[in-house]
């Protein structure tokens, strides 16, 4: 079965400085697609443009503000002329009793994996629908496909993740335009605490109680090449050790 190249093709990728955007940026430039790499930290940024600086460009800006998502759409559009794959990954992380979170921690956790989502996607929309084709992968989490009771928060904003995805793939089943989600348990990334190539990870690795990033991206860059009649709506990615 032959599946869809990456080559040439133009992905606007969020959250891409660190972790799973990270590693993906890495997967797709290796694979020759052009990146739009949108984050908060320029460093990082510059950073990652300097490893593929054929194919990567960067954008700096917080997906939680409302008009960012028209502007990075329109960026690289005026940059390549094109837009063929979104993948919303931009996130943060709230866990622990409701009770001792703030309302504003609750609302930044929205505007990031709720709102930002859905305005990237909505931004991006027009283009992929004028030329019937292109991707849409949003990052989700399995905290999204069951309820985990140490973060409600995040597992209510990635339950909202998943709803919208499948809706907006209904709405759009016949546009030729592919919309799916991704859901990673337990990722051995910074965020936990977890150096690339550290002796911890590793010692996770063997026992089974995490996956890396760049497992995530692998998997990522499967569902963007699969023939273009077929479409990987959700993909649940675990370690094989996780029990959920």
């Amino acid at each position: 079965m032959s599946g869809v190249s990456v080559k040439d093709r133009v992905a606007l990728l969020t959250g891409a400085s660190s972790g799973i955007g990270l590693a993906t940026a890495q997967a797709l430039a290796a694979a020759g697609c052009h990146v739009v790499a949108v984050a908060r930290d320029e460093q990082r940024l510059a950073a990652l443009a300097a490893e593929h600086p054929e194919r990567v460009t960067t954008i700096a800006a917080d997906v939680s503000e409302p008009q960012s998502a028209e502007d990075v759409v329109a960026e690289t559009l005026r940059r390549h002329g094109r837009l063929d794959i979104v993948l919303p990954n931009a996130g943060i992380y709230l866990g622990g009793d409701l009770a001792d979170a703030t309302v504003a921690q609750i609302a930044a956790v929205v505007a990031t994996n709720v709102t930002g989502v859905m305005a990237l996607v909505r931004a991006a929309l027009p283009p992929l629908l004028a030329q019937g084709s292109g991707d849409i992968l949003v990052t989700s989490s399995v905290s999204g496909h069951q309820d985990i009771e140490w973060e409600p928060v995040y597992s209510a904003s990635k339950h909202a993740v998943q709803s919208f995805v499948h809706t907006v793939r209904r709405q759009y089943a016949d546009s030729g335009v592919r919309i799916g989600a991704i859901a990673p348990g337990v990722v051995l990334n910074p965020l936990w605490g977890f150096a690339h190539g550290s002796p911890e990870e590793a010692e996770r690795i063997a026992e089974g109680t995490g996956i890396r990033s760049s497992d995530v991206a692998d998997a990522m860059l499967f569902m963007l090449t699969r023939p273009a009649h077929v479409v990987v709506r959700d993909l649940v990615l675990l370690p094989t050790g996780q029990p959920i």
